[in-house]
């Protein structure tokens, strides 16, 4: 069909500007806009239809809908609600679709319904996915209108002639009346007037008085928007309906067209809507989060702003809901509730965007709205994660979306089994190389050379284990195995958890001068005057990355800033030994944790109302103990000579933290970084923020033992025999301290996984001996060994001798 020529009174698609009698050609430019557009077929008489963009064919245009389309939707009520009907099997959805699809006059020139047209041009295809959120793809392939320009660059929505908004008082009155009177043709009417189109939205819950152009408030009322929502779930089902049909009809205008800022409070509004709860909407929420999701770069930073001045609870529910959506999508309850996942792929891609936006609006705000364990869906732990994880570390062979690229979505249960999956086919690739190695050389292979063995002296520990890790630092990636000297202890876990226990303990003593100790905040600190210990602090930090590599739970207590720092930058920058490592920025809270003395002086220095200068004479220094000396530093050039005063003071706190956190212990802090991801050099650590990389190395805090009661079993015992009542009454009574003894004599380790301690496997074992043996243990199968006690009293006084003596094979 040939081009037509545009007719006066037509508006621009783009920015809305009128096609004046004079630009009546077969291709007309917009005066506002510079926008050449190819002329499109008149339609009825009387109407000013919108101009489209040049790739925006007859058959693709369409107007708003008026009643009689509205009435032609399909229904929303569920299968099961259908009866015999041979379209109740998913039939609404076919529906649904096949009205997107059928968007403005069925499919176009090249055959392809409208959705495949959205597609291939105003957003990736189903197959590919949605980009990553910086990408900045917008739904259209033009450039977002600027928010802060004038008129003729933003499209400025009408509403039609006498729409006067109601005010939230009259809202309430109205639904008063309604419950009472029962009639809602009123309350009706608001709903199906209000969200039928974003212009509507807009100037109802717009609220007097603020700013339209902030970019910090979207001028919305959120008490009359919760107030909307509240009651809309408590009118007729009929009214909901309306509603639904409503919010499609305002999502299918203009579809093509530009997004702007009234466009953005309406998509904050509705996806608060509480019906995005219920699966039977999921088609019309999908296509909701589609359009929020291809949004440009400079729309999603206006929502991220706007979603960081939500309510908590609001805050709340939108995340609920949206991993709600993901849970049903991935395993819905009945496979006929949901389209094929073949042909709505593009789901979970949206609505993993939006998510990162919420992610990113809680990250700016301080202390964050939602705890970030919040964000995670423990349903995806159900997944196939290395398939996840080999498609991200892989994207051109994937080319697809993944869970892994929005890592706060995946649990750390999650994360741990990808680090444990890749620290495991590491080992075995180790292991092959040594394997070929062995017989490209014709020598005999052995069982230890699939091994990383240690063998140590108690009496000499550290030196020992020292030598025996710089010897073996090909092997480190190897399955670690533990041999102390002169025992005959065969390590199946347990030895190994010994030794973790042992080195640590020893490491960290005063004596040894590594570590400072602070018994406020009871962490461990890198001690900066320790200059000449760069293997010890290499080691501890080989140790560290053993334990996570091994899976192996320490009792290490180094403040939050420690794994921040270690995760700075989160793998090692390759080939280039000399780049910084273990700088990170820090906060006040940070500094608090290693010295809370001197956090809380520094506060007061800044809340100081009279003259600093005068005052507290103090300059730009710093002062450190070292080995019964005093050795100052300045923290900047010339520091000596630069008084601190009430102007400068806040620049002094900041080189202070600085300096005490980053500067003073850059050395040992650098070998520590390396001895760490020596062993654990894994991509998967990008994933993990540093509160998830100190449960991984430290494990939960909580110590529930009627969680580890629950999964105990018995070998000739049951649970309802005497001795095994008396035992769990009296572990119950002890003092946590005594608690973690009985926790470490039967496991080898007193630290609780990172699941807690429903996932430990524990076994008491009956001991047909006499009852005046005390308890022993197997650590490396967590299994305690109990003679037949008669009462609770001995029960107690041979199981606290025991966890208060063992140490090793055998009493010491």
């Amino acid at each position: 069909m040939a081009a037509l020529r545009p007719m006066a009174g037509q508006i621009c698609a783009s920015c809305q500007a009128p096609i004046s009698q004079g630009l009546q050609s077969q291709r007309a430019t917009c005066p506002s806009c510079a926008r050449n557009f190819t002329g499109v077929s008149r339609r009825s008489s009387g109407a000013a239809a919108p101009l489209a963009p040049s790739d925006f064919t007859e058959e693709q245009s369409g107007g708003d809908m008026n009643e009689e389309d509205v009435n032609r939707l399909p229904s929303l009520q569920t299968p099961s609600a259908g009866g015999n009907d041979k379209t109740s099997k998913g039939g609404r959805f076919s529906g649904i679709t096949t009205f997107f699809s059928s968007l403005g006059g069925g499919k176009n020139k090249g055959g392809k319904s409208n959705e495949q047209e959205m597609n291939t041009k105003g957003r990736p295809s189903s197959e590919q996915g949605l980009p990553p959120i910086n990408a900045g793809q917008g739904m259209v392939s033009q450039s977002a209108p600027s928010l802060s320009g004038n008129g003729n660059q933003r499209r400025k929505e009408k509403l039609p002639t006498g729409y006067t908004p109601m005010q939230l008082k009259h809202f309430k009155e109205c639904m008063s009346k309604a419950k009472a009177s029962e009639n809602y043709k009123q309350v009706q009417g608001f709903y199906e007037i209000v969200f039928s189109s974003f212009a509507h939205i807009n100037a109802t819950f717009m609220e007097a008085g603020k700013d339209p152009r902030s970019t910090e408030e979207s001028g919305l009322a959120q008490g009359y928007i919760l107030e909307a929502f509240n009651s809309l779930l408590e009118v007729p089902e009929d009214i909901q309906k309306t509603t639904l049909k409503a919010i499609i009809n305002s999502l299918l205008k203009d579809m093509k067209r530009p997004r702007d800022k009234n466009d953005l409070r309406a998509y904050l509004v509705l996806i608060q809507n509480p019906q995005f709860n219920q699966t039977s909407t999921y088609v019309i929420f999908a296509h909701l989060l589609r359009q929020m999701s291809g949004l440009c770069d400079q729309d999603h930073h206006y929502l991220v702003h706007w979603f960081k001045r939500l309510p908590k609870d609001s805050f709340k529910d939108i995340v609920n809901r949206l991993l709600q959506f993901v849970s049903i999508r991935l395993f819905p309850p009945e496979p006929a509730d949901l389209p094929p996942i073949g042909k709505c792929s593009w789901w979970i891609p949206s609505v993993a965007k939006v998510l990162a936006l919420l992610n990113a609006a809680n990250s700016l705000v301080t202390p964050n709205k939602i705890v970030y364990t919040s964000f995670y869906n423990n349903t995806l732990d159900h997944v196939d994660l290395m398939k996840e994880y080999y498609a991200w570390q892989n994207p051109n062979n994937y080319q697809t979306f993944t869970f892994c690229q929005y890592p706060f979505i995946l649990s750390l249960q999650a994360k741990r089994t990808i680090m444990q999956k890749d620290s495991e086919q590491q080992m075995i690739m180790t292991a092959r190389r040594s394997l070929v190695a062995k017989v490209q050389q014709r020598q005999m292979p052995n069982m230890n050379m699939l091994f990383l063995n240690l063998k140590v002296r108690r009496s000499h520990l550290v030196s020992d284990s020292l030598h025996e890790v710089a010897r073996k630092k090909a092997d480190l990636k190897k399955k670690l195995r533990v041999q102390f000297h002169n025992e005959p202890g065969l390590d199946m876990g347990g030895l190994t958890k010994e030794w973790f226990l042992l080195l640590l303990r020893k490491i960290f003593k005063e004596e040894y001068g590594m570590f400072t100790y602070n018994e406020k905040s009871r962490c461990f600190w890198f001690n900066p005057a320790c200059v000449d210990c760069n293997q010890e602090f290499n080691l501890v930090g080989v140790l560290m990355g053993l334990a996570v590599y091994n899976s192996i739970i320490l009792d290490i207590h180094f403040p939050a800033s420690t794994y921040k720092k270690l995760l700075s930058p989160a793998v090692v920058p390759y080939n280039n030994p000399g780049a910084e490592v273990g700088r990170a920025p820090v906060s006040h809270d940070d500094l608090a944790q290693v010295n809370p003395e001197l956090a809380h002086g520094l506060d007061e220095l800044l809340a100081y109302d009279g003259n600093v200068e005068d005052d507290l004479c103090t300059s730009f220094q710093v002062s450190l103990p070292v080995y019964g000396t005093v050795h100052t530093v300045d923290l900047k050039a010339d520091g000596a000579n630069i008084p601190v005063t009430n102007d400068n003071r806040q620049e002094y706190v900041d080189l202070y933290k600085n300096y005490l956190l980053n500067e003073s212990i850059y050395q040992q802090f650098a070998a520590f970084y390396h001895g760490f991801h020596s062993v654990c050099a894994s991509n998967a650590l990008i994933m993990l923020r540093p509160e998830e990389v100190e449960m991984l190395v430290c494990g939960s805090p909580n110590l529930d033992l009627d969680a580890l009661e629950k999964v105990t079993t018995y070998d000739g015992f049951t649970k309802n025999d005497q001795t095994i009542r008396y035992f769990w009454e009296v572990v119950k009574a002890f003092p946590i301290p005594l608690q973690k003894k009985v926790l470490l004599f039967a496991t080898g380790s007193d630290r609780i996984p990172i699941g807690g301690m429903g996932e430990m496997t524990f076994k008491i074992v009956k001991v047909n001996a006499s009852t005046s043996m005390l308890p022993m243990s197997h650590t490396c199968f967590n299994q305690l060994i109990l003679p037949p006690y008669k009462s609770r009293r001995q029960l107690k006084h041979k199981v606290t001798i025991a966890i208060s003596n063992a140490e090793g094979f055998g009493l010491e």
